[in-house]
This record gives C-alpha cells, sequence and structure tokens, in this order.
C-alpha cells in the first residue's frame, strides 16, 4: 500500500504517454481523475486530506482566465485584435518568430497560465487561415510561454514562491538581470529546433490575412474591460513588490476581480460559465491529490538530494522533479535547502523547474491548458511529437542557462 501511489502515478504518465499509440479513449482529464480516485478508494490518502491538497488558490486562477479567455473568444474581441496586431505579417516564418516571442513576453508579466488559456484559440485560428500544422503554432505557443515566463518573478507560480521566499531583494530586476539574456537566447533557439524540426511544413507563401469581426459587441466591451482589470492588477501588484511588498496581493484576486464585470453584469454570464474548460480544472484538482498521495509516501523525498551544492544538482532535481510532482512542490521543498550566499542556485531553481515544461507536456500547467483546450476545438497536441521536439529543446536550454549561471558565479 505505501508504494501504490508512486504505481498509480507510473499508471497515469503511462496512460497519458500511450493513449494515441494505442487509441485509448481516454482524456487527460480522465486518466488523472482516475488516478486520483483510485488512491481514494484504496485509502492511501484520506478524503479531508485529499480536499486540503487541492490548490484552491491555482483552482481560483484559472477560473477566473478561464472566464476571461473564454469570453475574449466567443466575442470576437481576440480575434479581431489578434488580426490588427498580426496582419502586417507577410511569411510563415516570421509568424512563427511571432508567436514564440509574443507568447514570451506576455507570460512574463500576465503569467504563463493566462498566456496560454488566450494564446490556444489564437494559434489554431492562425494554423487554419495560413494552412501551417496546428502541433506547429501550438508548440511555438507552449515553448513561448515556457521559456518567456523564466525571466520573470510574477512569470509563472514557482517564481513567484522563489522571489517571495528566497531571500532576493529586488526580484525584478535579479531575475532580469539574472535570467533576461539566455531567455531571448533560448527563444531563438526555440524557433531555430521548431523550423528544423516543421522545414517541410512552412511554406514559403505569402500569408493573406482574412478579416475579423466583432460577434457580440456588448460581451467584447465587458471582455476588453475584464482585460484592462487584468493588466492593471498586475502592474500594480508589480509596483506593490517594490514598495509595499507586505501589501501584495495573491493572484487568485487579480483573476477573480478581472472576471467580476463578465459575471456580475454580462447576460450571457451562465454561457460563459457553461463554456469555460471544466476538465482542465478537473484535471488540476485530481493532479493534486494524486501528487499529495505520492508526496506522502516519503519515497520521492528521499531520492533529493540533502545538499545540492552545485548548479548541476539543482538544475537536474528542477527539471526532473517537476516531471513527478510538479514545479510548485518541488520548489517548495527544495528553497529550505539552498544556501542563501548562492543566489545563482536560486536562479538555477526557476530555470531548471520552468523550462521542464519544455520536456514533456505534464512538465508545466500551462502546457496541459494548451492540450485540453486544443481538443476541445478539434486540435490534437500528442505527447510523443512534443517529446521529441521538447526534449532536444530542453538540453539547449539548460546548456544556455548553465553556462550563464556558470560565468555569473
Amino acid at each position: 500500500m505505501d508504494h501504490l501511489p508512486l504505481w498509480t502515478l507510473g499508471g497515469v504518465l503511462a496512460l497519458i504517454a500511450a493513449r494515441n499509440l494505442a487509441r485509448i479513449p481516454l482524456a487527460i482529464w480522465q486518466i488523472m481523475g482516475l488516478g486520483a480516485l483510485l488512491v481514494l478508494l484504496t485509502g492511501a490518502i484520506a478524503p479531508q486530506t485529499a480536499w486540503q491538497a487541492i490548490d484552491w488558490e491555482v483552482i481560483g486562477f484559472l477560473f477566473g482566465v478561464f472566464v476571461l479567455g473564454h469570453a475574449l473568444v466567443e466575442s470576437g474581441w481576440l480575434g479581431a485584435m489578434s488580426a490588427r496586431l498580426l496582419g502586417r505579417i507577410t511569411g510563415a516564418d516570421t509568424l512563427l518568430i511571432a508567436v514564440i516571442f509574443a507568447a514570451a513576453i506576455g507570460s512574463a508579466f500576465l503569467m504563463n497560465d493566462t498566456l496560454a488559456v488566450i494564446g490556444t484559440p489564437i494559434a489554431l485560428a492562425l494554423a487554419r487561415d495560413h494552412r501551417l500544422p496546428p502541433a506547429l503554432l501550438l508548440l511555438a505557443l507552449a515553448f513561448g510561454v515556457t521559456i518567456g515566463s523564466v525571466m520573470s518573478p510574477i512569470g509563472n507560480p514557482q517564481n513567484l514562491l522563489i522571489a517571495l521566499h528566497g531571500g532576493i531583494q529586488n526580484p525584478f530586476v535579479d531575475f532580469m538581470h539574472a535570467l533576461g539574456p539566455p531567455t531571448l537566447l533560448n527563444l531563438l533557439i526555440a524557433y531555430t529546433v521548431l523550423r528544423l524540426a516543421f522545414w517541410r511544413h512552412i511554406h514559403g507563401e505569402t500569408l493573406v490575412h482574412l478579416p475579423a469581426i466583432i460577434d457580440n459587441p456588448q460581451l467584447a466591451r465587458l471582455a476588453s474591460l475584464s482585460l484592462g482589470l487584468l493588466v492593471l492588477m498586475v502592474a500594480v501588484r508589480i509596483a506593490l513588490s517594490f514598495v509595499a511588498p507586505q501589501l501584495a496581493f495573491p493572484l487568485v484576486v487579480i483573476a477573480l476581480v478581472a472576471a467580476a464585470p463578465l459575471l456580475l453584469f454580462s447576460p450571457h454570464r451562465v454561457a460563459l460559465l457553461r463554456g469555460i474548460d471544466w476538465h482542465t480544472l478537473v484535471f488540476f484538482a485530481a493532479m493534486f491529490i494524486l501528487m499529495r498521495s505520492v508526496w506522502d509516501t516519503g519515497l520521492l523525498q528521499s531520492w533529493i538530494p540533502a545538499d545540492p551544492i552545485g548548479l548541476g544538482e539543482v538544475f537536474g532535481a528542477g527539471v526532473l522533479g517537476s516531471q513527478l510532482v510538479s514545479n510548485v512542490p518541488l520548489v517548495s521543498l527544495a528553497l529550505p535547502l539552498l544556501p542563501p550566499e548562492r543566489p545563482d542556485l536560486l536562479m538555477a531553481l526557476a530555470a531548471g523547474s520552468t523550462i521542464a515544461g519544455n520536456l514533456t507536456l505534464i512538465g508545466a500547467a500551462s502546457n496541459i491548458i494548451i492540450v485540453q483546450a486544443a481538443e476541445r476545438r478539434g486540435a490534437h497536441l500528442g505527447f510523443w511529437i512534443f517529446f521529441a521536439v521538447g526534449a532536444p529543446l530542453t538540453l539547449l536550454n539548460l546548456a544556455v542557462y548553465w553556462a550563464w549561471l556558470g560565468m555569473m558565479a
């Protein structure tokens, strides 16, 4: 029984990896849900502990962002805005670069999960309109979101944890100084890897952008107001982190306040609630339960080095550990083990635990959001194509971060 959660986790990961090759008629959220149900029914985790294991702040944040993202798509605002911003791009190569860098810059300031929600319908629409493989632009979005979030203390939850509890005096400046230059290089590497992997599919024809109209002006106005609130609150939170960090409000507050105008004033609120990605919320709740049951066995802790004194150990633990227990719990465990006089190790932990998202689909929450949202729209991004492109990219990304932090140490 002690090893059951670990075996269950292994079975879940194997099913996710094999579901397309073996044509298993289960979605990712269903597989993770079955894993959580198994550890609950066998008593490997108590119901009360399972309830407490769910990170409701993450669930609330995703709920608010999903409401906003669905409103932006359904109103036509997102399509019209993306057409306006990308209308001057005439080549597939330039479009690929634009998707990667737009996702990266956006995730650095609005958090990676937000860009995953907003970016997926845009990527699919661009692939459809310009006869490009959906997998190409979905991968560009996923890699851009992951790499871009490395250089910001609010780019993802694990970076925020390091910024708040790692003893960093000036998080935005320190993160950008330590991780900004290698991140820009890694974005160019991501473009090169994708260009090589999909060279047969990137045509040289001139892109013709289709006109986009706003289908529901009233909903679009509310959605743009909500998006403005989101951006404003992120800016306020950034400012507070400099002048009064004790007043900084949780991320869940940002997402829920941003969604409030849509839920309170839109006559389409019921349709918005029906249309959000509930399956992904179920996936995360189930994942928290299963990972907590694995964590409570104590087996994973025994594998973690007690004294990670080098960049290699930190990068290795960050990338590989994040595939098993998710990057946020891993960072929570690793932070107390890092010596405070080694800020380079903190940056290595941030980079390693985040860039883990480029290795496999389950390495980052943003990947799951993209995959689930794509499947709801009839597109597919498989585990193995992600791994085939993401594994070499991850090795190159790690080499760049390792070399850069090694020079700075």
